[in-house]
């Protein structure tokens, strides 16, 4: 397995210490370093400054929101930041939610399958350096009715870019196997993940004639290692209110794109009634629901025997990429923590 981070840029680190982190993430042997942008800083501008900064570790957007840019202009900025990086640059992509799209940018939310799909197909376009020339049912380039003509960039790109797509609902998950170059997936639970995850993967990569080989299988979660068993209780306990807020909280009133997911590998009734105290505003109510198997099954947090016994687990469900968010209080404590990781990692190497 390959070991990745991402960089929560709207977080409260300084961008001093952001930097500090990715440079000795790097010397870690860190192979993938992901931006997310979310709802605070654009993800592009982190990139670049981290691609004059570090040698030889990839950077990856994770993600930049379709649907508040061109796709035009994201081909743009993948090929800029590609051709920095000399290469190093993968561009992950994906829907966000009806919240940020519409409650913060002020767009429709409206069909993000086919706005997907059609996106990446635009973008790819673009990277191959013809001229753009679309008609599909989100976009039409040129636009009719108006004297423009199907133009090409000015730039071409030196490197082949990869495309990976963030996605959790069974549409979604069909479309990245067929299309994609790799998968940024989350909330995940190798024991369900067959029937909740590779089910819908493995019918998209059939539609495009590709396998499970033609993927990169990127899954993230908190990785935290507790030196006994009272440490161990406490954090699990620490992070429930963490797991309600995802479950409840994120996405729309009608859509949570992440209890869906969580209800698919096991936890249905839970997760319905978290959402709903949450929703309520019983915050603390819908935490105390929250399972400790819940938080185990879906984090790698344990002592570093039980860490190392779940990673194998990951790689044998079918990970291919394991996106390592450390936890600490400090920033060494975060580096020691990932530092660690990346050797247990390391350690189990790739399925016999």
């Amino acid at each position: 397995m390959r070991t990745a981070t991402t960089i929560e840029a709207s977080g409260g680190d300084s961008w001093r210490e952001q930097i500090d982190f990715v440079l000795e993430a790097e010397k870690l042997g860190l192979d993938i370093c992901w931006v997310a942008e979310a709802w605070g800083s654009d993800a592009p501008s982190a990139l670049g400054y981290y691609a004059a900064r570090t040698e030889r570790m990839l950077l990856g957007s994770g993600i930049m929101q379709v649907g508040t840019r061109t796709p035009v202009a994201l081909a743009q900025t993948a090929i800029t930041l590609s051709n920095l990086s000399e290469g190093r640059f993968l561009l992950g992509l994906g829907a966000s939610g009806p919240q940020v799209i519409e409650g913060l940018h002020g767009l429709p939310f409206a069909r993000p399958l086919s706005r997907i799909r059609e996106t990446v197909e635009i973008v790819r376009q673009a990277f191959a350096g013809g001229k753009i020339s679309y008609t599909g049912r989100e976009f039409q380039i040129p636009r009719p009715g108006g004297d423009a003509v199907p133009m090409r960039l000015s730039m071409r790109a030196h490197h082949e870019i990869p495309i990976y797509l963030a996605t959790l609902s069974p549409g979604m998950l069909r479309l990245t196997g067929e299309i994609a170059d790799g998968w940024l997936g989350t909330s995940f639970v190798p024991e369900g993940a067959a029937g909740a995850y590779f089910a819908y993967l493995d019918e998209g990569l059939a539609r495009g004639g590709r396998t499970r080989a033609d993927l990169d299988v990127c899954q993230g979660a908190e990785v935290a290692f507790a030196p006994d068993e009272d440490a161990l209780r406490r954090m699990v306990a620490g992070r429930k209110k963490e797991l309600a807020f995802s479950l409840g909280g994120m996405g729309s009133a009608s859509t949570n794109f992440y209890n869906q997911a969580y209800s698919r590998q096991g936890w249905a009734e839970i997760a319905a009634e978290v959402r709903e105290r949450w929703q309520g505003g019983d915050r603390d109510g819908a935490a105390a629901l929250v399972t400790d198997e819940m938080v185990l099954g879906t984090t790698l947090i344990g002592t570093e025997e039980m860490v190392r016994k779940r990673l194998r687990v990951w790689r044998d469900a079918g990970v291919d990429t394991v996106r390592l968010y450390p936890s600490g209080d400090t920033l060494d404590a975060r580096l020691s923590t990932l530092g660690r990781a990346i050797e247990l990692v390391q350690e189990i190497g790739s399925p016999a």
